[in-house]
């Protein structure tokens, strides 16, 4: 069966933007969580991770923030399901590559169809904290950058009590350290 998780790249001080993230500049100010991409050194480690992807979930802010993602997804290939409240936007509807989903539940359920066996992956802190929180997450993979930035959106927000994780491997790279973790269930 197909695993449920999440990438993302986060200062040591936890935040997964700079500060004023906003439409048209959804990483917020600094824009230095992602510097290590263009490192070729670290590119057999993202395409890795990238290749397991069969299908995107992530939630309305990163989308909105992301500008619809120009009726893509964040992935080159891989469809995306949308966590939202609000309809999808008409001029995006008609792409194929993006549908909405209003709970989390359904959001998983419906990329796990579209992801046609590979892994779904879970995108945004507020998305990716639903998602545990209702134990639907296999494995998170924090990608720490070396960088302490004081404000912006944080990985996690409003977590159950305790979410158990095991260190599956820690890979020191140029710019970032790359944090695979199981969730125990």
């Amino acid at each position: 069966m197909s695993k449920v998780f999440s990438a993302l790249a986060t200062s040591a001080d936890g935040y997964i933007t700079g500060r004023g993230p906003r439409p048209g500049q959804g990483l917020g100010t600094g824009g230095v969580l992602f510097d290590w991409y263009g490192d070729p050194r670290n590119s057999s480690y993202y395409q890795a991770l990238s290749d397991r992807v069969g299908a995107v979930v992530t939630g309305r802010t990163t989308y909105d923030d992301s500008e619809a993602f120009e009726g893509g997804s964040p992935h080159p290939r891989a469809p995306m399901v949308v966590l939202s409240h609000r309809a999808q936007p008409e001029e995006h509807a008609a792409s194929g590559r993006q549908s909405f989903a209003d709970s989390i539940e359904t959001a998983v359920e419906r990329a796990r169809k579209l992801a046609d066996g590979k892994d779904v992956a879970i995108q945004g802190g507020v998305t990716l904290t639903a998602a545990l929180t209702a134990g639907l997450v296999d494995e998170v993979v924090i990608h720490q950058v070396p960088v302490l930035l004081g404000g912006g959106r944080p990985l996690f927000h409003d977590l159950p009590a305790h979410v158990g994780l095991s260190l599956v491997e820690a890979v020191p790279a140029a710019g970032v350290t790359h944090l695979h973790y199981r969730i125990e269930k």
